[in-house]
């Protein structure tokens, strides 16, 4: 940035999204989605393929497919009665996760650009500090404490991948949620700039995480028909999160830094709250094909639940 400026960042920034647009074409299509829409042929020629790259025996027996007694999945079928309260549940979780994680990139860089470490500074001395409407460009400290907080998302995901298995999608995310509100929280104390950028570090590690526990969760606890649906209209949410944050991160940030702060780490608790209450915990729980499967599934829990 400070040498070949912002053009050529995001050029290079694009090279990763074009191999994956190219590499697209070797990708395999979902066995179960084409077994789901009665395409048998299809559905053998991708396990076959799998089977083959994995230099791998394809398994006995002949496989099966079952007549197709349900209609693609509609909006609409996000809401039913045994879905319903996941659905509104994981839109919020998506839109926390997107407005908390977008909000402390763009708060990082007007945290940095400040030059102050003591939130309080910024906004007693008003326009007599710093004129906004002037652009005052980072510096090379300020880049480098920005790639630290960037790379923070490796160990989140890391984190993340050990623990999932271990105590579930949904403490995961809570307790993921409830890290990343700390650590936010703390960035409200005045302290050094070492001591601050390890705050935004372990803070974007967790929101990071949280974000592909989500990942991870919402295409499980949908059954085949209206996955896709279910996905795309959390990953929408998620995009609604991600327009509203900028008016909190650097518009909001300029009058009250504690208050923009805050709204962060109170979203992210509610949304922690939300995790812990998502009725179903995929966890070892196999991949539902049908509503009818999710709702018998869901009744099996209810009443493994109050035998116990």
């Amino acid at each position: 940035m400070p040498t070949l400026g912002w053009r050529w960042l995001l050029a290079f920034s694009a090279i990763p999204v074009l191999i994956f647009a190219l590499a697209c074409k070797w990708m395999p299509e979902s066995a179960r989605y084409h077994v789901i829409c009665g395409q048998q042929e299809k559905a053998f020629a991708t396990l076959k393929r799998i089977a083959v790259e994995n230099n791998k025996p394809m398994p006995l027996g002949k496989l099966v497919v079952k007549p197709v007694q349900e209609k693609r999945g509609k909006f609409s079928d996000l809401f039913t009665p045994e879905l319903r309260v996941t659905s509104v549940m994981l839109m919020f979780i998506w839109f926390a996760n997107a407005f908390s994680y977008y909000g402390l990139v763009l708060m990082t860089t007007e945290l940095f650009q400040s030059g102050t470490t003591c939130p309080g500074e910024q906004t007693v001395a008003g326009d007599q500090q710093m004129c906004y409407t002037d652009c005052r460009g980072l510096n090379t400290k300020d880049y480098i404490d920005l790639l630290w907080t960037s790379i923070a998302e490796f160990p989140g995901l890391v984190v993340t991948f050990f623990i999932i298995e271990r105590i579930g999608r949904k403490k995961t995310m809570a307790l993921e949620f409830i890290i990343f509100s700390i650590f936010t929280f703390l960035v409200c104390i005045c302290t050094t700039r070492a001591i601050l950028t390890l705050f935004l570090f372990v803070a974007r590690a967790f929101i990071s995480g949280a974000f592909q526990a989500a990942y991870v969760y919402t295409p499980e606890v949908y059954p085949t028909t209206i996955r896709a649906v279910g996905l795309g209209a959390c990953s929408g949410m998620a995009r609604v999160g991600a327009i509203i944050t900028p008016f909190v991160a650097q518009v909001m940030l300029r009058i009250s830094e504690y208050l923009a702060i805050s709204i962060y780490g109170t979203v992210c608790l509610v949304a922690a709250v939300a995790a812990l209450m998502l009725p179903v915990e995929t966890k070892g729980r196999a991949m539902q094909e049908t509503s009818s499967s999710h709702h018998k599934d869901a009744e099996s829990r209810a009443n493994d639940t109050s035998s116990k």
